[in-house]
């Protein structure tokens, strides 16, 4: 499963803080279904019924099935840009 370090749990926590229909909800990676760009990035209200579901210190990040598979045993960090912005990496356990 994904896990996520000190920075990446931070960065999500604080991307969802700004909506706040999104109580209960988190970041969820998706496949993009182009091979330029493996996966998408949005914030949503609630995983979908068949969403892996990672927890660590309040941060949500949901998995669609694609994502679930190629991220498997894989650490997702987070790094701020300099400009306000987030730069998310995924890189081996």
């Amino acid at each position: 499963m994904l896990t996520l370090t000190e920075q990446a749990t931070t960065a999500v926590k604080t991307i969802t803080a700004q909506f706040p229909e999104v109580t209960t909800g988190g970041i969820r990676i998706q496949g993009a279904g182009s091979p330029e760009s493996q996966f998408q990035l949005i914030v949503v209200p609630a995983p979908q019924p068949t969403d892996a579901v990672v927890e660590k210190d309040g941060a949500r990040v949901f998995l669609d099935l694609e994502a679930a598979v190629v991220l498997d045993d894989r650490v997702l960090d987070a790094q701020e840009d300099g400009q306000g912005g987030v730069q998310f990496a995924v890189s081996a356990a």
